[in-house]
C-alpha cells in the first residue's frame, strides 16, 4: 500500500456535483492499493499514520500526531498511486489491487483507521470521479509505502 498524506487546513470529496465528505484540520489521505497487500500491510499503516508528528508544538516544532490535536482524516481510494513509469510514456496499472480485491482492503483501512483514531473516518466513493479540494497546511505532504516501511 502507498499512502500520500496531506496536512489540509480543510478539504472536501465532491462526487456528480455534492459534496460527500468534509473535514477542517486534519489529513487528506490518498490510498493506492496494490494486488499483493493484506491486512498486515492495513495494520502497520493506520499504526504509523495516527502516530506520526507532523503537527506543529507550540513552539512551531512538528511534534504532535492527529490524536493530539483531535484532526478529522478523509480517505480516498486511488489506484494511479500504483503507477510504474519505466517504460515508456503511458503508465502501467499492472500491481494496483482489481477492484473486486481492492474494495475490501479500502474498507478494511478505514476501519483499522477508526479504531487507532478512535473516531469516524470520512472517505470518498470507491471507484467514482471525484473532485477533491483541499488547502494544504504549511504545505505538508508525506509519502509512506508499506512494503518499503518508510
Amino acid at each position: 500500500m502507498r499512502v500520500v498524506i496531506q496536512l489540509v487546513k480543510e478539504a472536501s470529496v465532491s462526487v456528480e456535483g455534492k459534496i460527500i465528505s468534509a473535514i477542517k484540520k486534519g489529513y487528506l489521505i490518498l490510498l493506492g492499493i496494490e494486488t499483493e497487500d493484506n491486512q498486515e500491510d492495513i495494520n502497520w499503516l493506520c499504526s504509523k499514520i495516527s502516530k506520526l508528528r507532523i503537527f506543529q508544538d507550540e513552539n512551531g516544532a512538528m511534534n504532535l500526531s492527529i490524536k493530539d490535536v483531535d484532526g478529522d482524516v478523509i480517505v480516498v481510494s486511488q489506484f494511479t498511486l500504483q503507477a510504474k513509469t519505466k517504460k515508456g510514456n503511458r503508465p502501467s496499472f499492472i500491481k494496483a489491487a482489481r477492484p473486486e480485491i481492492a474494495i475490501h482492503l479500502y474498507q478494511a483501512f478505514v476501519l483499522q483507521l477508526e479504531k487507532e483514531m478512535d473516531k469516524k473516518i470520512q472517505t470518498g466513493k470507491f471507484g467514482a470521479m471525484m473532485d477533491i479540494a483541499l488547502i494544504n497546511d504549511g504545505p505538508v505532504t508525506i509519502l509512506i509505502d508499506s512494503k518499503q516501511r518508510e
